[in-house]
């Protein structure tokens, strides 16, 4: 059942605990078979890779651009998307673990600035409508 183009394999690391914004490089690597996005601060105290073929395409040209939302609203958000999919992951009888491979270390009491919650959030709304998934809530369209 699992077809190699299309395994979702999101690894997202988040390591230390920074609760200042630092500053982020973010660096995208586009590849035949995958896109990759990857973000991490100078000093390396979080690193986040999104590996999902597609998405780097979807968030140039579907998803709202950076500043659209606010940061408040981006943490609420993921900290409802996170919950809901280390659930699922918890649940590989009830869930596809192709899809859920990996729980997402997400702690709502650091600070990760701006552009780690803009592509985490925008991350989950392509899983969800890509692979016909509800996490939480309504699914914004796109």
């Amino acid at each position: 059942m699992k077809k190699i183009g299309f395994i979702i394999i999101v690894l997202i690391f988040i390591i230390g605990c920074a609760t200042s914004q630092k500053n982020i490089t973010l660096t995208t690597q586009t590849k035949a078979v995958n896109d990759t996005i990857r973000i991490a601060n100078d000093s390396l105290e979080y690193e986040v890779i999104i590996i999902d073929n597609g998405f780097a395409t979807w968030l140039a040209s579907r998803a709202y651009p950076r500043g659209y939302y606010s940061q408040p609203y981006l943490e609420t958000k993921n900290q409802l998307y996170v919950l809901e999919w280390n659930n699922r992951v918890l649940q590989p009888q009830r869930y596809d673990p192709n899809l859920y491979e990996l729980s997402i270390n997400y702690n709502p009491n650091i600070n990760y600035g701006y552009e780690v919650n803009y592509l985490i959030y925008n991350y989950m709304v392509y899983f969800q409508n890509t692979y016909k998934q509800k996490l939480a809530g309504n699914v914004p369209l796109r």
